[in-house]
């Protein structure tokens, strides 16, 4: 079965470097996994929300 060289070197890879998945996971949770939100805080998020005008850096003078 074809396997190309840029599989050949991930899977050398992760086998000299034991534990980089985990760091991998742990570095994808710490940006990306967010915790759910209720739909009370939603809405009290979006109601919190200031409008901002379409040109910020036109004054409104």
């Amino acid at each position: 079965m074809y396997e190309s060289e840029h599989t050949k070197f991930i899977k050398e890879l992760k086998a000299k470097t034991p534990g980089m998945e985990e760091r991998q996971q742990a570095g994808r949770a710490l940006l990306w996994d967010k915790a759910p939100v209720t739909l009370d805080e939603q809405r009290r998020i979006a109601e919190s929300r200031i409008r901002q005008q379409a040109y910020v850096y036109q004054n409104k003078a």
